[in-house]
């Protein structure tokens, strides 16, 4: 496979999880290539008006992704973009037990529905980094090939190894299908309004003291690229996604502009309910294990294949300042209950260390 390979383009496209913001973004994007003939978007939930507007191209039908059936044979799809992911539990939708149904046994019926179409030739799958884990025993940096050192401890990251491991015996079963996965790091930029682009945009950052995660990050546009070319362009096989470079939490602190809240690690507890009272959003493990030990990943493959390098962690990281300069404002009833939990949790930890002596 030379950089930039390609067959003809694609001349139905489905893409799964058409009503959150990437799904609707991506199905915009190829919806506007001359060289794709129809763009559908499924998903269960109505597009919100956030991203309604982006998807007046693409035509919609409200079915899950593990519910195609024999979808995929009556339109005639020759390539599926999978991204009806979710990275974090909600309590209102399920809880964890939800996730898993969407994830997981989404992802299982809609790759035997993609099983029996018999005019689909590539499928490309969202999945992330949080497949390696993260842990003080991991490598520095991560390849295509690392096995994770132990299993994730996080929802979203187990998901992602399912995933991951049903895309395998999809491949087995249909090696004339070209199918790409995208270990996507956390994505971040100017427009991206995920858990993380919160938890950087207070004005008050929980962090772990002693600890000084180096992370990486994914500028959204630099995702929309990588996705855009994986459809247009043929590139089997699994690839590292993220800017390349690093930065250590500290450095991202200091850069927005906010101010670290060291606490002890094993009241790390208290610093993810922090961060709720603070309205930073919810915490997964994965997200609090990214915070404590990080992790980093190679692209030379992404490199080399797609003749592509996203803009750099730091510049990604820089736009997302610029457009979140000034926005962070603490209210008084917000201070005081975050005074609360900070109190509640040293109580805690002054409790386990007289039990411990």
């Amino acid at each position: 496979m030379t950089p930039g390979g390609s067959q003809s383009p694609p001349g139905v496209v489905v893409v799964t999880g058409v009503s959150r913001y990437l799904g609707a973004h991506v199905a915009a994007r190829l919806a506007a290539d001359p060289r794709i003939d129809r763009v559908i978007g499924i998903d269960l939930p109505e597009a919100g008006p956030e991203v309604d507007a982006l998807l007046d191209r693409v035509e919609r039908i409200r079915v899950d992704a593990g519910s195609v059936g024999g979808l995929l044979a009556d339109l005639d799809v020759d390539t599926v973009v999978h991204l009806a992911l979710v990275s974090s539990p909600d309590p209102q939708q399920g809880g964890r037990a939800a996730m898993k149904e969407q994830n997981v046994i989404g992802t299982m019926q809609l790759l035997a529905a993609c099983q029996r179409a018999p005019r689909l030739r590539k499928i490309v799958v969202r999945s992330s980094t949080a497949a390696y884990g993260a842990s003080f025993r991991d490598p520095a940096v991560f390849t295509e090939e690392t096995e994770p050192r132990e299993v994730p401890r996080g929802g979203f990251g187990r998901d992602i190894l399912d995933i991951e491991g049903y895309v395998r015996g999809f491949r087995r079963r249909r090696g004339d299908v070209t199918a790409t996965v995208l270990r996507f790091a956390p994505f971040i930029g100017s427009t991206a309004d995920t858990t993380l682009t919160r938890y950087f945009a207070q004005p008050v950052v929980p962090t772990i003291l002693g600890r000084d995660a180096r992370l990486q990050f994914l500028h959204f546009e630099d995702a929309l690229e990588v996705l855009h070319r994986s459809v247009v362009e043929d590139h089997p096989g699994t690839f590292n996604v993220a800017g390349p470079g690093v930065l250590a939490l500290s450095q991202a602190i200091r850069r927005a502009g906010r101010v670290a809240v060291p606490v002890l690690e094993p009241g790390l507890s208290g610093a993810v309910a922090l961060a709720r009272v603070m309205g930073f959003g919810r915490y997964g493990l994965d997200q609090v294990d990214l915070f404590v030990h990080g992790r980093v990943v190679d692209i030379s493959r992404l490199e080399r294949e797609y003749a592509f390098s996203p803009r750099s962690t730091a510049a990604a990281f820089d736009d997302f300042i610029r457009a979140h300069h000034g926005r962070a404002v603490v209210t008084r009833e917000q201070l005081a209950a975050a005074e609360q939990v900070v109190l509640e949790h040293i109580r805690q930890v002054r409790a386990a260390v007289r039990e411990r002596s």
